[in-house]
């Protein structure tokens, strides 16, 4: 073989090298996709949902690593705007969508708010993600219809787009667990929270 073609066979067998662990790493990355219930608001970042999700998936050395591009006050609509940029940047396996609370508390229209989750999970799938969706409800001076109408887009757009949906993120979460603003949850709480969330989860870690 000649020099220069030991030398090519070299470099091509150096880049799969280094390609390699690269992909496979950036293959079991998890994307949480969320709003300040995700970010952590009014938490040290450790005591986040978020941040026990890593540890517990450690723990269970399941080979996931969580990467949280979540924001405080994001919408779906804001969401839709990131969504490709962070596919790009973070190479997920899986996404997991916590947005829609800033669009009801803002009296969003419904299908604005079922358009924009469609866009963010149609995008993750397109880019070969799993997606869990997790559900959000709105406090009770909103009104029923519009309360109702909410808590449907969630089982609704999972549905269409045949993904694992968690119907209510703070389920299980006492009235008297919230920080003074009433709609963010305490430290004790993440915990459970993240149990949450691991029910659903479960079932895409393979």
């Amino acid at each position: 073989m000649s020099g220069v073609g030991t030398t090519t066979l070299k470099l091509a067998l150096l880049f799969v090298a280094l390609a390699l662990p690269f992909n496979a790493h950036a293959a079991k990355n998890i994307l949480v996709f969320g709003d300040s219930l995700s970010a952590g608001y009014g938490l040290a970042i450790e005591k986040s949902w978020v941040n026990l999700l890593q540890q517990e998936l450690q723990r269970t050395q399941s080979g996931f690593s969580v990467v949280n591009a979540s924001i405080s006050g994001e919408t779906t609509t804001g969401g839709r705007q990131r969504i490709a940029k962070a596919l790009k940047q973070h190479h997920p396996s899986i996404v997991i969508v916590e947005l829609g609370a800033n669009d009801g508390l803002r009296g969003a229209p419904i299908k604005d708010i079922e358009a924009n989750l469609g866009y963010i999970i149609d995008q993750s799938q397109r880019f070969g993600a799993k997606v869990l969706l997790v559900g959000m409800k709105l406090p009770p001076n909103y009104g029923e219809p519009y309360i109702t109408e909410f808590a449907n887009v969630y089982p609704r757009v999972a549905k269409k787009h045949h993904i694992l949906v968690l119907p209510f993120l703070l389920e299980g979460v006492a009235a008297d667990q919230f920080q003074a603003d009433n709609l963010h949850p305490v430290a004790a709480t993440q915990q459970h929270i993240m149990l949450n969330v691991m029910q659903e989860l479960k079932h895409l870690l393979h």
